[in-house]
């Protein structure tokens, strides 16, 4: 419940207001009944003090979509319509994401036509109208997203109908667009793509069929590899979009779905894992360093509930097992550098959690090797290049 009104106190006013009646001096028996001015002044403060959020969200949308019409030069001139600036659309569209929290909304948006709004808002190209190129700020393509993002989140009827609109496509070249050395001629910006990434993450988590359609979708993988920063090409991606791909790909790989087919593709994808994300020479990130121990190790211990279990597990450990001289190289000095730290002091109390992790996958990788052997050699595999030409 919101409340509404130019008086962000106006409940507490209504409050005041109602104990003037029955203040607890009196019996509330000798109080005398309200007039009708008093009743109807009481009306209007509910009315006004309460917003019907179905109604919000339509005049939400309608301002917004109006505003981009004249942004775009879409609008005729003669047409009376509200034109907002940047900085307020903005803000409808953190109060429509704070809207669309609440699931029962997220619903009632999407039947509004609020996914194909999102998703053109998010992914406009620029057009030439009356000689002047019209395009969308790239802040309110990404406040679209964390619209997206949020109304989609563990919320599958929403998640079904993203896939009926085929938003796959559209979000994975909206990243190959932001991504350095696209061919759209647009500037790296690994803030839209940090949000590509969410917004893709959130709309197929725990959806059997779109974690399967994504897996499925080899420009989907190059997204991953690329927002990991599995290519020479170009800058190393920011840490966010980094930690969100990883999120992303761990999801994935733990998913209750997961088969021994999504675990072959992305095998490449893990060694990059065991060999850089791990490494606190190649990776500077102590969190991202934190999120790629605790994968591994929950992969190495993973039970999948597929009929094909045990497939699964050998073929996960296998392909870490090939790493796990790097692997203990790496941890036994890491590991030894942390406990050297001065005991109490902030560098030591921040590293507190990678040595936790750490330990967790010596012990992991100690039981799988047990369990399944290995024949002790390390595969460290080449970083993936990847060509834009072809996968774009």
């Amino acid at each position: 419940m919101a409340t509404g009104g130019n008086n962000p106190f106006q409940w507490l006013g209504l409050l005041k207001w109602s104990l003037a009646y029955s203040d607890g001096t009196q019996p509330s028996g000798d109080t005398e009944p309200m007039s009708k001015d008093d009743v109807e002044f009481l009306e209007k403060v509910m009315k006004e003090g309460i917003i019907d959020e179905g109604e919000r969200m339509k005049s939400i949308l309608k301002d917004l979509t109006d505003s981009l019409g004249m942004m775009l030069g879409e609008s005729k001139q003669e047409e009376k319509r509200k034109e907002l600036e940047e900085d307020d659309m903005i803000e409808l569209l953190q109060e429509l994401r704070d809207i669309v929290e609440q699931i029962d909304y997220a619903r009632a948006f999407m039947a509004m036509g609020g996914i194909p709004f999102l998703l053109g808002c998010a992914t406009y190209h620029a057009a030439k109208i009356d000689g002047a190129d019209r395009t969308i700020p790239k802040s309110i393509r990404k406040g679209a997203l964390g619209v997206f993002s949020t109304m989609c989140q563990n919320n599958a009827p929403v998640q079904l109908a993203c896939l009926e609109h085929g938003h796959m496509p559209q979000l994975i070249q909206l990243f190959f667009d932001y991504t350095p050395g696209n061919e759209c001629g647009n500037d790296g910006d690994d803030s839209i793509r940090e949000k590509v990434v969410q917004a893709m993450s959130a709309s197929i988590r725990s959806h059997s069929m779109a974690e399967h359609i994504f897996c499925q979708n080899e420009q989907g993988k190059v997204m991953l590899q690329l927002g990991l920063g599995m290519q020479q090409t170009t800058p190393k991606p920011s840490a966010q979009l980094r930690k969100r791909s990883l999120f992303l790909l761990r999801a994935l790989l733990t998913s209750d779905d997961a088969t021994i087919e999504r675990h072959r593709k992305f095998q490449d994808v893990i060694s990059f894992i065991c060999t850089h994300e791990i490494d606190d020479m190649w990776e500077e990130d102590a969190e991202i360093r934190e999120m790629s121990l605790a994968m591994l190790s929950q992969l190495l211990r993973f039970k999948p509930t597929q009929s094909d279990q045990s497939s699964i597990q050998e073929q996960v450990s296998k392909v870490i097992l090939q790493h796990k001289n790097h692997i203990g190289s790496i941890g036994v000095t890491r590991i030894q550098a942390i406990r050297n730290l001065k005991e109490g002091s902030e560098e030591r109390e921040y590293a507190t959690l990678e040595l936790d992790e750490w330990e967790s996958l010596m012990v992991a990788l100690a039981e799988a090797d047990k369990e399944g052997g290995s024949d002790g050699n390390d595969v460290v595999p080449q970083l993936a290049i990847c060509d834009f030409g072809r996968n774009m």
